[in-house]
């Protein structure tokens, strides 16, 4: 890989074209004009960093955000040129297969599989202005991220064929989506990060239409540095250590309310949680 920055992370000036084909109220929000509401919390609703622990896991600290009644904003962030959601070039939520919790593999006529440390993303969708607490059963979240060589499906080169780590998941009654993945890279300029895109219901994202929010999850820097230490991942060990949250050209505005909260193990899977409020 090369190290200069990728042109999905530039921000949003070179984003504007994309960003433009997604309509005036897409650029709005990422422009921080038109709010996205967040929640830090508990459980699963949480944002944190964590620290590896003696027996070599990583438990998290919760983030110091507020309370739960304490829904800020989340910024909206780019999608990027790779969102494959229609907006620049392929679409792949139009096809048969992308609602599934398990993104490792590449689903329909594709077959590859994304190799890394396992990684569970659970998000919970819930109504702003009712302190976090209304859960939207029926939104449906699409979420995508690189893999553990810092490439994306559908774009990258040499897995231009593959559609994995991306897929759509329609929230139960507790407001959760839940993907089963693998650990991202950190790549040459970027933080350690994840995609998602929210919407209304599920018709709405298979549609590829209405987005209600786009933005995206950070990872902690101790779990960052644990995974990163693991066989496969040896080019993000230089990269990771280039960068912080406070320089990241996303997260550098602030990342409280995107930082998720991270538990597992490198021999067990690690699990990452996030609350958005819409």
């Amino acid at each position: 890989m090369s190290e200069e920055l990728h042109d999905h992370d530039r921000g949003l000036g070179f984003d504007l074209p994309v960003l433009h084909r997604r309509g005036m109220i897409r650029l709005l929000a990422g422009a921080g004009l038109v709010p996205l509401v967040g929640c830090s919390g508990d459980g699963a609703g949480s944002s944190g960093s964590s620290a590896p622990a003696s027996d070599g896991s990583a438990a998290s600290s919760a983030a110091s955000a507020g309370s739960d009644a304490d829904c800020a904003a989340v910024p909206g962030e780019t999608a990027g040129p790779y969102p494959g959601d229609g907006s620049n070039g392929v679409n792949v939520l139009k096809e048969s297969g992308v609602v599934r919790r398990d993104i490792t593999s590449s689903f329909g006529s594709a077959s590859g599989t994304a190799a890394g440390v396992p990684l569970t993303v659970t998000l919970t969708v819930v109504g702003a202005g009712a302190e976090c607490g209304t859960p939207e059963e029926g939104a449906a979240v699409y979420l995508w991220h690189c893999d553990r060589d810092g490439n994306y499906s559908l774009y990258s080169e040499g897995v231009t064929g593959e559609n994995y780590l991306r897929g759509v998941q329609e929230a139960d009654a507790r407001g959760r989506v839940t993907f089963t993945s693998v650990f991202p890279a950190c790549y040459p300029g970027r933080w350690p990060h994840i995609h998602f895109e929210v919407y209304g219901s599920l018709a709405d994202a298979t549609a590829a239409t209405a987005i209600t929010a786009t933005s995206q999850l950070a990872l902690p820097e101790a779990v960052c540095g644990t995974v990163y230490a693991t066989d496969g991942y040896e080019r993000s060990v230089e990269n990771l250590a280039r960068l912080s949250l406070e320089t990241d050209n996303v997260f550098s505005d602030g990342h409280d309310r995107q930082l998720a909260k991270v538990t597992g193990s490198v021999a067990e899977g690690y699990t990452a949680t996030l609350t958005v409020a819409v």
